[in-house]
């Protein structure tokens, strides 16, 4: 009989508890999207490059005055700098966010037309777009093959136990290894809510954790007023 190699035996144990971990977030949000609000890919591009440092409701408040003054990467490109400060002050670093929104503008009309690239290696060319933002943008605009890693992946990846990294792009990489290529653009968004409804980064809600017999982490929290 052919020898097992533990290695193997223990990687395919690892993908079967992270599938299995996947399918209960998928019943728990069948319909998950981002919640960002968007019309086209360049809306969502711009809305993700806003999120940072902010909430999504304080995005949506934004992007549509940001959008009826300059509704095309064309408009954004040539607006005053001072004018697209004003309104998007209230997202926070406004200066910064206001530089890279007309730099990416810029570049998305100068080098492809106007058009947002449907490529993961041609969109984190453009200026102020990481990997994170080029794979909100790719999965949730066109559902194509991509994980991005925020602060809401990262916790629930480690606290799971389906990585030990701390590098976004390593634990990116060990998600991918672990989900089939086909379930990439739907990681994401089921981990970010579930980080933000149940997961919490410093009260975790054990006691109602849907996957609380697949999680390691210790110590786990308790319902408020059970001393048990």
């Amino acid at each position: 009989m052919p020898t097992i190699n533990p290695l193997d035996q223990s990687i395919a144990q690892q993908r079967r508890g992270a599938r299995i971990i996947l399918k209960r977030l998928t019943t728990l949000y069948p319909d998950i999207a981002t919640a960002l609000t968007y019309r086209d890919p360049w809306q969502l591009l711009v809305a993700t490059v806003l999120s940072a440092q902010t909430t999504d409701e304080n995005v949506n408040r934004v992007t549509p005055i940001l959008f009826e003054k300059w509704p095309l990467p064309e408009d954004l490109a040539e607006a005053n700098p001072e004018d697209v400060e004003q309104v998007v002050y209230s997202t926070g670093y406004y200066r910064q966010k206001t530089k890279s929104l007309l730099a990416l503008a810029a570049d998305v009309v100068e080098r492809f037309g106007g058009e947002v690239p449907r490529d993961f290696d041609d969109m984190v060319t453009l200026r102020g777009v990481g990997r994170k933002t080029a794979s909100v943008v790719l999965a949730e605009a066109w559902g194509e093959p991509a994980i991005a890693v925020d602060t809401h992946v990262k916790r629930l990846s480690n606290r799971l136990g389906l990585t030990e990294k701390s590098d976004p792009v390593k634990i990116e990489q060990d998600l991918k290894d672990l989900y089939l290529k086909k379930t990439w653009a739907g990681v994401s968004m089921r981990f970010i809510q579930f980080g933000r409804d149940v997961c919490d980064a410093r009260k975790p809600r054990c006691w109602e954790c849907q996957l609380r017999d697949r999680c390691p982490y210790e110590p786990k929290t308790r319902r408020p007023g059970n001393t048990r």
